[in-house]
């Protein structure tokens, strides 16, 4: 039986990218799915000559091996992964493997939400800059993968609490943490502090001359600042309070240096972006760019002018004098909240999907004032039924995205605003919240 460097549990975006760098840093590696994966992979991996198997896992090949490399999609819980623990081989992550393999200060932002926003403005404003730099992590293109074709000088990287979960030397220059409210409880067995340590894992190895940036005004991070190194450079942003880092004040963004003087400064009716959240994002990517001693034209430029990602808070058309808007990043509720928060117009909101353990009390006051219609997408819609129907006028239910749509177009009238927000996972109808917002973004264009 053939014994491989490295095994690569998992054949999904990470996985390949994983095996991809292993085999062009002349590593002998092999992959394992114990479900079939997509086609493209698929064949990604035989055109490299890469050895793999789907469908099941042959534990000959895997438990014969120096290192297993786990996706951050399968759980510690998962039968194969625990044989390969009690055989005493180590797993890796692949934010780990990566990070072994790379020149590039790596800048790291994770958080419940705002982490793809904040993500994209910071990879703007160092391209803007003019620096040699690379997105990649949960944005999209894996981390593992970008590195197998080139290895920048800097690296922007979206991490989730997946991919944080099994990290043992991952070490950004730069971490950011955007904020925290329950998500994915379902892996954390139902217990928020497990979540909230999963992406404190993001500042765990950082040392002295490193910077860790966080939301002064969210309590769930506060509690939890005494985990960081006590070394790390800690830098807080806040909308309502003076900070170290940046802070808001009647309409204007403030930046600090490290001696506590202004840096530079941005009118809020200036940033591309609107409302408070994005707001947060700003503040923490001009942080970054401060730390970098980016030029403060180029972070207020960048600022001034970015153009928001797809799939959030994204405006696809005016159709008939109402505004439809792409929001299906949000799979949980503080993004839906923050959604609701930023449009003024009367709502017809559309939510639903795979329920993640959502309590829904948050939304009450800005769906009362704001939500004049409830569309549920989804295969169970009981609760949002249960959290809604005595503060919504109409709640409809369907199946399908043309159907809400339709609905949506239906009982809009001029001035109103078509959310799709969801609050919720997309795979009961879909494969992933991008194929939700393109489903979307074709119906809205067919009106």
């Amino acid at each position: 039986m053939k014994k491989f460097e490295y095994v690569i549990i998992g054949g999904g975006e990470s996985g390949v990218g994983c095996a991809l760098l292993a085999a062009a840093k002349g590593y002998s590696v092999f992959v394992s799915d114990s479900s079939i994966m997509p086609t493209h992979f698929a064949d990604e991996l035989r055109n490299a000559g890469i050895w793999f198997e789907q469908g099941a896992h042959t534990p000959d090949y895997i438990l014969n091996t120096d290192y297993v490399i786990k996706s951050p999609g399968v759980p510690h819980s998962s039968n194969m992964i625990q044989k390969v623990m009690a055989k005493g081989i180590p797993v890796m992550s692949e934010l780990d493997f990566a990070s072994m393999h790379t020149k590039a200060q790596i800048i790291a932002i994770t958080g419940t939400n705002g982490k793809t926003t904040t993500t994209s403005m910071i990879y703007d404003m160092l391209y803007k800059a003019g620096k040699d730099v690379s997105m990649a992590g949960n944005i999209g293109v894996s981390f593992a993968r970008s590195l197998s074709t080139h290895d920048p000088d800097y690296f922007v990287l979206e991490v989730s609490s997946f991919q944080l979960d099994d990290v043992k030397t991952f070490k950004p220059r730069i971490a950011v943490l955007t904020n925290l409210t329950p998500d994915h409880l379902d892996r954390y067995e139902y217990d928020y502090d497990k979540y909230i340590m999963a992406k404190f894992n993001i500042t765990a190895r950082q040392s002295e001359g490193d910077c860790f940036i966080y939301n002064a005004d969210d309590h769930d991070t506060l509690r939890y600042l005494h985990q960081i190194p006590h070394q790390v450079q800690q830098l807080a942003v806040s909308y309502y309070q003076q900070t170290n880092g940046a802070y808001h004040d009647n309409g204007l963004i403030t930046i600090l240096d490290n001696n506590h003087k202004i840096y530079t400064t941005m009118n809020m009716q200036h940033l591309s972006l609107k409302g408070i959240h994005n707001a947060y994002n700003s503040m923490a990517t001009a942080v970054v760019g401060k730390a970098l001693m980016i030029k403060k034209e180029v972070i207020r430029e960048s600022l001034y002018h970015f153009q928001n990602v797809e799939h959030r808070l994204e405006l696809v058309a005016n159709v008939g004098g109402v505004a439809y808007i792409n929001d299906s990043k949000a799979t949980n509720v503080n993004a839906v909240w923050y959604a609701l928060e930023s449009i003024e117009k009367p709502i017809i909101w559309i939510a639903g999907g795979v329920d993640k353990g959502n309590d829904y009390a948050s939304l009450l006051p800005l769906v009362k004032e704001k939500v004049k219609l409830l569309i549920c997408l989804g295969l169970d819609n009981t609760k949002l039924h249960q959290a809604f129907s005595k503060h919504v006028d109409l709640i409809l239910n369907t199946q399908s995205m043309l159907e809400a749509v339709k609905l949506s177009n239906r009982f809009s009238e001029k001035g109103d605003t078509v959310l799709l927000s969801p609050a919720c996972a997309s795979f009961d109808l879909f494969l992933n919240y991008r194929e939700r917002g393109w489903e979307f973004k074709k119906h809205v264009k067919n009106l």
